[in-house]
């Protein structure tokens, strides 16, 4: 081979075919030709078979959900999930617990957290708190890993659970192992009596996979929760809004060929009204969040906040914060508002939006147009930039 063919030789690298892929401050969303009355706007949506008044879950975290804030959210219309695996299953005084996770040093707390998450879950606990979320007028959401899911899931069910949720760091709609038999969602699905939700993915072919297997809702979001550290540990994600809208995509293929509607919630990474819109517009039936909600005088974490994985003796993927307590849980969701930042009032915010963009339920809002703008967050705001 001559030196000049050679000089042409072409080499193929994976950051040619790199991906463009987009988070909420990436995009922003497009008015049209039509505009509607705020008061006209309706919110709700129905996930697994439950319907909401408000598109909001709570994340099931250890200091966002009790049977206390499960009441005090589905007065307001939304839904919240208990971690099955958290301390509320394995301690009679759960709040004990979680005053010590909340006031350790931070140089102490990951012991503190691997120390009590070492403590067996109890099935009369398990039952307890149950009944505990039903007294409080709430319907019942249970979450686990698949790792608890097979040993759970009937237990929970039984005990009066309206939805199970098998959540993990990343779902697959098939996992390899060696040394276990993995669980089969298939068989999962079928032999629930109650629906059953899986999560978390950003990958629309293993949504899809998941929609085959049964799954009565799919959860999107890989790491972009405040508490969560997987990005940085492990190196995986993808950005929201690309994520929610690969899922929804899945969603309304799967609707088309089967009839079947599996509704799609975007899972962390929103901190504001305005990011709740984005992710709706994305292709979002409906949002889970953790932080936002941990600020509430209603959860029980007193103003700190973790994530699920961070209890891992050997390699936790998550981190106890600090987000402080600013009020009502009734003040965060519907206001009002005594901050301008958008974090308060979140579906006062949510309503506001879809009513600017003509959409007056969830379903139109999907349809909205979307656009990239990584300039839209700063453009025009010199004076406010300084101020930070």
């Amino acid at each position: 081979m001559t030196t000049e063919a050679a000089s042409r030789r072409v080499f193929r690298s994976k950051v040619d075919t790199i991906r463009p892929t987009y988070g909420f401050e990436d995009v922003s969303l497009a008015p049209g030709t039509d505009t509607v009355e705020p008061s006209d706007v309706d919110l709700s949506t129905t996930i697994a078979g439950i319907p909401l008044a408000l598109p909001v879950l709570a994340a099931a975290m250890d200091a966002v959900v009790d049977a206390r804030f499960a009441g005090a959210l589905a007065t307001l219309g939304g839904l919240a999930v208990l971690n099955l695996e958290g301390v509320q299953a394995r301690f009679d005084d759960a709040d004990v617990v979680i005053e010590r996770i909340a006031t350790a040093p931070d140089g102490e707390v990951q012991d503190v957290l691997a120390a009590a998450y070492a403590t067996p879950i109890r099935e009369d606990l398990v039952a307890r708190r149950i009944e505990e979320i039903r007294a409080a007028g709430s319907r019942v959401a249970i979450s686990s890993t698949p790792g608890a899911a097979r040993r759970w899931g009937l237990f929970c069910a039984e005990h009066g659970a309206d939805l199970f949720l098998v959540q993990s760091q990343v779902s697959s709609a098939r996992h390899l192992a060696s040394g276990y038999e993995p669980l089969s969602l298939a068989e999962f699905t079928r032999f629930m009596p109650i629906p059953v939700a899986v999560g978390n993915t950003t990958n629309a072919e293993a949504a899809y996979a998941l929609m085959e297997q049964g799954a009565a809702a799919v959860f999107v979001g890989v790491g972009p929760g405040a508490a969560c550290t997987t990005r940085e540990v492990l190196g995986i994600g993808v950005p929201q809004v690309t994520a929610i809208s690969d899922v929804a995509a899945a969603r309304d293929a799967y609707h088309a060929a089967t009839g079947r509607r599996v509704p799609v919630v975007g899972d962390g990474g929103m901190r504001r009204g305005g990011e709740i819109a984005k992710a709706i517009a994305a292709g979002a039936d409906a949002v889970m969040l953790g932080s936002p909600l941990a600020r509430a005088q209603e959860a029980p974490g007193r103003g700190t906040n973790w994530g699920m994985a961070a209890p891992s003796p050997t390699l936790p993927r998550g981190t106890r914060i600090r987000v402080g307590t600013v009020g009502t849980l009734e003040r965060i969701l519907l206001g009002p508002a005594h901050v301008t930042d958008g974090s308060e009032n979140l579906m006062g915010a949510l309503r506001q939006s879809m009513a600017a963009l003509g959409a007056r339920s969830i379903a139109e809002m999907q349809r909205v147009e979307m656009v990239y703008a990584p300039a839209v967050g700063t453009e025009g705001k010199s004076w406010q930039q300084r101020g930070r």
